[in-house]
């Protein structure tokens, strides 16, 4: 069946930049920030830091910076600047900030999995509805994220909700996440993210 519970966060297809940075922004982490994949939403702290999970807000409860990317830091234990797709959270010097890169192109495309379901997966009609993300749990060995679309949460024309459903993937036929039900695959786009919204964050 190549329909799996396997989420991997939100995967850019599309947007203003060319692959495979696209249009990705510069922002910093703190060094007490939580552990962020690639592909998870993040969130703008309160002294203009990135985080996800844990140390950010919770799924639909502030404005969106964008998604997570990448990131540099200083390792202590290499004495070098280390580059990875994901924030380890881990080896960096205490009180330091570090590089980050994030996506927030308003026109970025993403491919995500419907999650939190066995049974409920992405239908035409979610198509120019809002959605919910859930992170789920990351990969520590590929840094990959385990965000998906929490199909739980009603697929509504609420303004809050962070994604808006463009289109389900349906190609190659047989292809992972193109059979209708249970964690199929859609593309989203953002709904509720900085640069798409009057009030300022931080």
């Amino acid at each position: 069946m190549p329909n799996t519970n396997a989420p991997f966060g939100l995967q850019q297809r599309a947007g203003l930049g060319t692959t495979p940075s696209y249009e990705q922004t510069q922002e910093a982490v703190a060094s007490t920030t939580a552990p962020i994949f690639s592909g998870d939403p993040v969130f703008r702290l309160a002294d203009s830091t990135i985080a996800g999970a844990t140390t950010g807000p919770g799924p639909g409860t502030a404005i969106m910076a964008g998604v997570f990317q990448g990131c540099s830091y200083l390792s202590v234990a290499n004495k070098r600047k280390v580059w990875s797709n994901y924030w380890p959270a881990a080896d960096v010097q205490a009180g330091t900030l570090s590089q980050c890169w994030i996506t927030n192109d308003p026109n970025a495309r993403f491919t995500v999995q419907a999650g939190n379901s066995t049974t409920v997966g992405f239908v035409q009609a979610d198509v120019g509805l809002n959605c919910q993300f859930g992170y789920g749990v990351g990969n520590t060995a590929n840094g990959i994220s385990g965000a998906f679309i929490d199909m739980t949460v009603a697929r509504a024309t609420t303004a809050t909700l962070p994604f808006r459903v463009i289109s389900l993937i349906v190609d190659p036929p047989g292809a992972p996440g193109t059979l209708p039900g249970a964690y199929n695959w859609a593309v989203v786009a953002f709904n509720n993210v900085e640069p798409k919204s009057l009030t300022a964050q931080a």
